[in-house]
């Protein structure tokens, strides 16, 4: 029996167990959008691609499945390419399905379709930065595609696939057998474990070592890891350092979490990664700004003072910044639960290290002092730090958070706690202005019933605010908290330190600070919207926002005072070759 290739994806997508499709129409791929007219799977209209791509990445990270965006060609994947860039490069399954010209037009050059160096070319644009991407050239080969695209999107390391279809094999029927045979196939691959001699060699190194320290990525949230990961540091008490999207991984009030490291790190935390002589490396790429630049005098001394043992599931990691003593191509869950009873096996009693846990807790008390001036300043605009102490305040532990880039994502990762693991989303590799609003869409849809905040600076927010559209469209109840400066604040802070200047950083009118009234926006769309007047008045709307369970915009004006920093990045060295520079205030 045959039928139409659009009905049996829309079958076969909820064989898979999807449940949202993030996307926008256009004329090569309504015929799939009339397919999901009749169908349980709730399509999340978006005004923009970008939108969609990053709200399916928020839903990607916070359920731990493969999300899937429907795009039309040309602009429509192009708009998309940077959310679907962003989830490439912090690790996130995405399937794109994207609409494509007729397949007998390939190198006519018909409306919209990108050609300038090769006929039927569409797909090239994304081959820098998802897994794999394929164009249908034949419709018999769909369900093998769409088959093999799921499967690579969620094995190994994560990331994005492409599929192009032409629009004219959505409209060609085929013999059902064709999806009915791919559907026998494994939903799930056996992951690859840690042999038990290496598991001992691990262990018996950080028994042995002087000062070990285990330095967590956001590989072990991405394998769901963080319970096998707590086991260990409890067992042996390891004191834990964590990259940016390793945040979370222990809660941080935990009393073996450091911290984040690197250029926004402390001072503590980045000396006590430069004075482990073993550090247990555990799905982590390393990255530039969480390793200081990758100078030794900051946060890593590899292999100076330090050996490295690396586990991750991605073999191209191990050595890339570091060499590694040992080496393991492992998925976290599995190596952490080999490790555990490995551990038991060894030392079934365990160790307790209660003068680690005082350095921890003295280090914490300290922090807090140093911050408080700033936590409890009643000025107007807002300190950043009381912006975030009273959105902790507010917030039950097992709300989910998302950042953009600038103040709030540096400040949250250093200063801001979190408690559950998977519940700080945040844009690492690609660092995408634009993320964190549309992202908390895609994570309030995945858990509904847990409160999702969005801190956001006022550039990120005024990137896509036609999510506020779908956000009151679907009923998505996301708190936006916009922190405004009025600027590209983290730039501009930069801009005038070494340059003197702040030219395209702040926005400005008539030489005076210049944005638009986002809780103005949000009423427009038909959200609640309200701006903050005074310190005294933030924590009041917050709670009423939180409690409104709609979707609201809370616009509250911010200092730009710089995130205090320790580390170092090679970037200030290129600006200001004499050192000894970094941010200043532009208030």
């Amino acid at each position: 029996m045959k039928q139409l290739i659009s009905h049996q994806l829309v079958r076969y997508l909820e064989a898979r167990g999807v449940s949202h499709i993030f996307g926008l129409c256009g004329h090569t791929n309504i015929a799939v959008l009339t397919a999901l007219e009749s169908s349980p799977i709730r399509f999340i209209n978006t005004r923009h691609e970008q939108i969609a791509a990053h709200a399916a990445d928020g839903y990607a990270r916070v359920k731990h499945e493969t999300a899937v965006v429907l795009s039309h060609l040309g602009p429509g994947l192009t708009n998309a390419a940077t959310g679907v860039a962003n989830a490439a490069l912090d690790s996130i399954p995405m399937v794109v399905i994207a609409g494509d010209i007729p397949s007998y037009y390939f190198g006519k050059h018909p409306h919209q379709e990108v050609n300038m160096h090769a006929d039927a070319a569409q797909w090239e644009i994304y081959r820098p930065f998802v897994k794999r991407a394929w164009r249908v050239d034949r419709a018999e080969l769909f369900p093998e595609i769409i088959e093999k695209a799921f499967q690579l999107a969620e094995s190994g390391r994560p990331g994005p696939v492409l599929v192009s279809v032409p629009m004219d094999l959505f409209s060609v029927e085929i013999d059902e057998a064709l999806f009915a045979r791919v559907s026998r196939h494994t939903r799930k691959l056996a992951k690859p474990s840690i042999d038990d001699p290496t598991a001992r060699r691990i262990v018996q190194a950080l028994l042995d070592a002087r000062n070990p320290l285990i330095y967590a990525g956001g590989g072990v949230i991405l394998a769901d890891a963080a319970d096998e990961l707590r086991q260990l540091v409890d067992h042996l008490s390891l004191p834990v350092a964590h990259s940016l999207m390793g945040k979370g991984v222990l809660p941080d009030d935990h009393d073996l979490t450091l911290g984040m490291t690197g250029f926004w790190g402390t001072e503590f935390v980045n000396e006590r990664c430069r004075g482990a002589d073993w550090i247990l490396g555990l799905g982590t790429r390393f990255c530039e700004a969480d390793c200081s630049s990758w100078e030794s005098a900051y946060t890593f001394d590899i292999p100076g003072n330090s050996k490295l043992i690396h586990i991750d599931v991605d073999p191209s990691e191990i050595g890339r910044n570091y060499p590694a003593e040992i080496g393991v191509v492992a998925d976290l869950r599995q190596a952490l639960s080999v490790l555990n009873r490995v551990a038991r096996e060894m030392l079934p009693d365990g160790r307790r290290n209660d003068a680690l846990r005082k350095q921890v807790a003295d280090y914490r008390e300290a922090f807090v002092a140093g911050n408080r001036k700033f936590v409890e300043d009643e000025g107007f605009p807002m300190m950043p730090e009381r912006i975030l102490s009273v959105v902790r305040e507010v917030l039950p532990r097992d709300a989910i958070i998302t950042t953009d880039v600038g103040w709030n994502k540096n400040g949250v990762g250093q200063q801001f706690p979190v408690y559950e693991p998977g519940s700080i989303l945040t844009p690492g590799g690609y660092a995408t202005m634009g993320f964190g609003a549309p992202a908390a869409m895609g994570a309030k849809l995945a858990y509904p019933n847990r409160v999702v905040v969005s801190l956001v600076g006022d550039g990120g927010f005024g990137q896509n605010p036609a999510l506020l559209a779908t956000a009151v469209e679907e009923n998505i109840p996301v708190v936006w908290v916009v922190m405004n400066n009025f600027a590209f604040g983290t730039i501009a802070g930069l801009q005038k330190a070494h340059f003197g200047t702040t030219l395209g950083t702040l926005f400005l009118k008539d030489g005076k600070p210049y944005q638009a009234d986002f809780a103005a926006v949000a009423r427009a769309y038909g959200a609640q919207g309200e701006r903050v007047e005074s310190a005294a008045a933030f924590k009041e709307i917050l709670e009423r926002a939180v409690a409104s369970n709609q979707p609201f915009v809370i616009d509250v004006a911010m200092r730009n005072n710089p995130v205090p920093t320790s580390g170092h990045w090679n970037i200030l060295d290129i600006y200001s070759p004499q050192g000894g520079v970094s941010h200043v205030s532009t208030d």
